[in-house]
């Protein structure tokens, strides 16, 4: 069978002899046959249709490893490993939209910490952190003060005082000033400040030992404004939104098992009795991925928001929560009520629950 050049090949193909003679490099697409003296390539008729697939594929923007990927895989694994890819990319495209929905607003001159409502709102809250029932010790934090709401999970030989260590550098924000237009940035900055401190933690001690090298610390926190709820989230811990009847959750777990749903791998059912669900992609620790999600939400009277850590959402069914939420009208008594469902389904992990009411001021 006649040998196509490289200039007939890459015309067929659609990809130019730059990118033929990169992909060659890589693996990606080795010639037939490469000339020993000259080194030029020639390449098979049948070899089109994997060239042109390398060409689709980075139209879709997918890295080149794993291109290399797609292309070892027999055709149905193929398309299940583009449609996963893909799902990947809805989903982070999703996570910045709301950030992009802000930007466009405060450049275009909205003010997006100025209220929108006529009445005053205010914050009814409480919080309960607990050890459960297998547990030895907690590592779990939460906190919840007039303007701050924050659950943080520790993780590691030093996991309680990574979860505190993260909070207490929040905690300031109580007191801050934050210029009209200044708020998300004036969280991730209180972000650097608790990773810090968490680094901090997990630094070796004076005799070089490093017991608490692997401790780190998911944190989930919203800082009202009057009218909005700031929020910043890395890892699994969870913001509910109870509204109108209706319980939202507005926080996407940064878990190995849900980038799996979110690539079609994996069912929410399958996923439940994962052995990896627990671990996590994003948190506060050394060497961990600590790229936070950051949005803004407008409050309405009547709204109500539940922060808790794993250890309540993996134990108590939704409906539960729900039921919870809808049928106990003070903060105290709801967070002591999720506690305590936790606890009565087994408590196998330290559980942490915030409540905060929007009410309008008297």
């Amino acid at each position: 069978m006649e040998l196509l050049t490289i200039g007939a090949f890459a015309k067929a193909s659609r990809l130019s002899p730059k990118a033929l003679r990169l992909y060659d490099e890589l693996g990606l697409l080795t010639p037939a046959r490469v000339d020993p003296d000259t080194g030029y390539r020639r390449y098979a008729p049948e070899q089109l249709e994997q060239a042109r697939l390398v060409a689709w594929l980075r139209r879709l923007g997918m890295p080149l490893a794993r291109i290399r990927r797609v292309c070892a895989l027999e055709p149905g694994e193929a398309a299940g490993e583009i449609r996963a890819y893909w799902a990947r990319v809805e989903a982070d495209t999703a996570a910045r939209r709301d950030l992009a929905a802000f930007l466009v607003d405060h450049l275009n001159g909205k003010d997006p910490t100025m209220s929108r409502t006529t009445a005053p709102l205010a914050l009814r809250y409480a919080a309960l952190s607990d050890t459960g029932r297998v547990r030895a010790s907690n590592q779990d934090t939460a906190y919840a003060g007039s303007r701050l709401l924050a659950v943080a999970d520790g993780y590691g030989a030093g996991g309680a005082p990574a979860s505190a260590a993260a909070v207490d550098a929040l905690r300031s924000l109580e007191s801050e000033t934050v210029p009209a237009g200044d708020l998300l940035n004036a969280l991730e900055d209180a972000l650097g400040r608790a990773e810090q401190a968490v680094h901090g933690v997990a630094s070796p001690g004076d005799d070089g030992a490093d017991a608490d090298a692997d401790a780190g610390t998911t944190l989930t926190a919203m800082l009202w404004t009057g009218s909005q709820l700031a929020l910043v989230h890395i890892g699994d811990s969870r913001v509910h939104l109870l509204r109108d009847g209706e319980l939202f959750q507005i926080t996407h777990d940064h878990t190995v098992v849900q980038s799996l749903i979110d690539e079609g791998r994996l069912t929410p059912e399958e996923a439940a009795s994962h052995p990896q669900r627990s671990l996590l992609l994003r948190a506060l620790g050394r060497g961990a991925d600590s790229t936070p999600d950051l949005r803004l939400h407008d409050a309405r009277a009547g709204d109500r928001y539940l922060l808790c850590s794993d250890g309540l959402s993996t134990v108590v069914p939704a409906e539960d929560v729900l039921r919870v939420l809808t049928g106990t009208p003070e903060p105290e008594a709801a967070v002591r009520e999720l506690v305590g469902l936790a606890n009565a389904s087994g408590g196998p992990d330290n559980v942490s629950c915030v409540v905060a009411d929007v009410v309008a001021q008297a």
